[in-house]
Order: structure tokens, then C-alpha cells, then sequence
């Protein structure tokens, strides 16, 4: 049997391990999520009534086999496509039109994680939460990893990397693997940048009157670099009230990460509130927070170092590897990775 472990379970370790289970069904794999949750950045949570997605808030239509995985091969019950547009705002807080919106704004009216949920569902992978792995090690010709209470996992055939970029890195420069790769890889991995994202969520008991789903900050010089209302997604608000997602720009975000939160929510509370043109978004009912220090790579990796990993076993995955910090690209990109490990290719 083959035995394959996978490090992280965000959206690309999911699409992975449901292509390994299609491709070899007879395969034993093993994921390790140090959270609680799924799908990593692509985050849901519930407060009473509300259903909020407070990472990325939602999945495009920009790969056809992410697109067909979604629509066709999974459950498309609860499937909700967010109708309203994206605006734009500028470093004054002026809003307009200018950005056509995206061809489908998918989310579940359980929220964005269904989509790592329903995968792992779908497969007869072993999913251990709440299990930190802090070594990597190369054991003859195949690998095991070490979780924070010392205890060994494996040996594996292959093991897959799901972390953001600067934490695979640091899982890459400390791991036991005597090999030339190995350095010329971890150089690769740190050298991805990523932004930081610090979000509020900010809950109000009166409806919204706005022609859109989202805004984006164009020009990157407004402290918030989005803004967006869950109540356009079917079944996460109930009806006359909104919810906003407030995300600061990357400079804000390192700047304030670890200010006082409240201060945090009551400023960018004030921010969406001159940005909406209504005041009355400055004085939320309830509210919840985020930071994201690792939110959006802001470009790919060396393919090279990678190419000559997986010559040892080794798959790097996730929207770092893909390139772009989307969804759907973490989701295309698992979908490969999985398919290079059970094809050998």
C-alpha cells in the first residue's frame, strides 16, 4: 500500500488528497492540520444566525476543472453565487463602478470552507486536527514528520507541503534531509513575499441600501483594501441586517497586528463607515477579528527547486506554487499535485 502524508489541509491539500483517492484508491493518506478547521485561509465562521466568510470571500470561475469539480463532480447543494458586483474606491474613500464584476462569486450557504470539507468527505483520508507538525525527515527513501507533542507520523512513499510559503520554508531549513535540493528549495520558498491582512468583522441590526456586493481599493493607498457584505450570500444573514468584512491594507495590517484589537475594529469600523457614507457603520453591534500575517503570496515560486523535489517524494502545493493568491488557483493546483504523485509524473 502506499502511504502518502500531507502537512496542512487548505484548499490544494484537499483538491489533492480527493485526486489521490480517485487515481489510488487503495493508498493510505494521512493529512495534519495544526488548526481546528479546513480549508485554511479560505475561513468560515458562525455567530448565532450569521454565517460569515472572513478569509477569502469567495471562489471564481477562472479554472474549468475547478469549475466543473465544483458544479459537477461535488454536491452542488447549498451552492450560493453572489449576484451583486465589485466596486472601486480610491485613496479618498470616492466609490464607483469601475470593475467588472467577476463571472461568479461562489461561496455555501454554510460558508467557503464546504469546499475542503466536502472534498475530505469524499475521500477515506485520515484528517487529524489540531495537530502541529514541526519536523520533516528524510528516513531512507521516504519520509516522516515529527508533530509538537514528539510523536512520529509515517514513514511515507510521499509527502505533500500546504503551509503558506514562510512556513514551509521554516519546516524546509530545519528539516533532517541531507540533500543539495534542499537548500536551493528553501532559498526558493523564502523567497516568496506574501501581504498581511488584519480583518474586522462588524454585524449591524438594519439592512444596507447598496448597488454592491464588494469594494476594492484600487490604488492601494486607503488604509482598508476591501470591503464586502455577507448578507448578498444567501443564508449567512438573516434578513434586515448586514455584515461587513472589513480588510486593512498590507501596510495598516503590519503596522496595527498587534495593536489592541478593539482599537483595530473601532477604526476600520469608522473607515467603512466614511467609505459606505453612512455613519451609522461606525457603531457596530458586534464584531469579530482576524489577522492574517501570512494572507496572499504576491507572487509564485521557482518551479525549478520544486521540479527536483518531487524527484524524492517531496510535492510543495498550494495558490504560492500556483502563483496566484485565489481559491480556485490552490484548488487547480492540488488538483496537479495530486495527480503528478499518483501518476509519478
Amino acid at each position: 500500500m502506499t502511504h502518502i502524508g500531507i502537512v496542512g489541509a487548505g484548499a490544494g491539500a484537499a483538491a489533492a488528497a480527493f485526486t489521490l483517492d480517485g487515481a489510488l484508491p487503495d493508498a493510505d493518506v494521512t493529512v495534519f492540520e495544526k488548526s481546528g478547521g479546513l480549508c485554511g485561509r479560505a475561513a468560515t465562521r458562525r455567530h448565532g444566525e450569521l454565517t460569515y466568510d472572513y478569509g477569502a470571500n469567495y471562489l471564481k470561475a477562472d479554472d474549468e476543472r475547478v469549475v466543473e469539480l465544483i458544479t459537477e463532480t461535488l454536491d452542488d447543494e447549498g451552492l450560493v453565487d453572489v449576484a451583486e458586483p465589485v466596486y472601486v474606491f480610491d485613496a479618498d474613500g470616492e466609490v464607483s463602478p469601475g470593475r467588472d464584476a467577476d463571472e461568479h462569486k461562489w461561496s455555501y450557504r454554510r460558508g467557503i470552507t464546504q469546499i475542503a470539507k466536502r472534498l475530505f468527505d469524499r475521500t477515506d483520508a485520515t484528517v487529524h486536527r489540531r495537530t502541529r507538525i514541526e519536523t520533516v525527515r528524510r528516513v531512507g527513501d521516504r519520509w516522516a514528520v515529527d508533530d509538537a507533542e514528539g510523536a512520529t507520523r509515517g514513514p511515507f512513499d510521499a509527502l505533500l507541503l500546504n503551509p503558506p510559503a514562510p512556513q514551509t520554508a521554516d519546516l524546509l531549513r530545519d528539516a533532517e534531509w541531507d540533500s543539495p535540493v534542499r537548500e536551493a528549495l528553501v532559498d526558493a520558498v523564502s523567497d516568496v513575499p506574501y501581504r498581511t491582512v488584519w480583518t474586522a468583522v462588524l454585524h449591524y441590526p438594519f439592512p444596507l441600501d447598496a448597488p454592491y456586493y464588494g469594494l476594492v481599493n484600487t490604488d492601494k493607498e486607503h488604509a482598508v483594501g476591501w470591503l464586502s457584505r455577507e448578507e448578498c450570500k444567501p443564508g449567512h444573514v438573516p434578513d434586515g441586517e448586514s455584515l461587513l468584512v472589513v480588510q486593512a491594507n498590507h501596510d495598516w495590517s503590519v503596522e496595527h497586528y498587534d495593536a489592541d484589537p478593539a482599537d483595530n475594529v473601532a477604526t476600520l469600523a469608522t473607515h467603512a463607515a466614511d467609505i459606505v457614507g453612512d455613519e451609522r457603520l461606525a457603531d457596530p453591534a458586534w464584531t469579530d477579528h482576524q489577522g492574517w500575517r501570512y494572507a496572499q503570496p504576491e507572487r509564485g515560486v521557482d518551479r525549478g527547486p520544486i521540479d527536483s523535489a518531487r524527484r524524492e517524494g517531496l510535492y510543495l502545493l498550494g495558490d504560492w506554487v500556483a502563483g496566484e493568491a485565489r481559491v480556485h488557483a490552490a484548488l487547480a493546483n492540488g488538483l496537479d499535485v495530486g495527480e503528478r504523485v499518483a501518476y509519478g509524473v
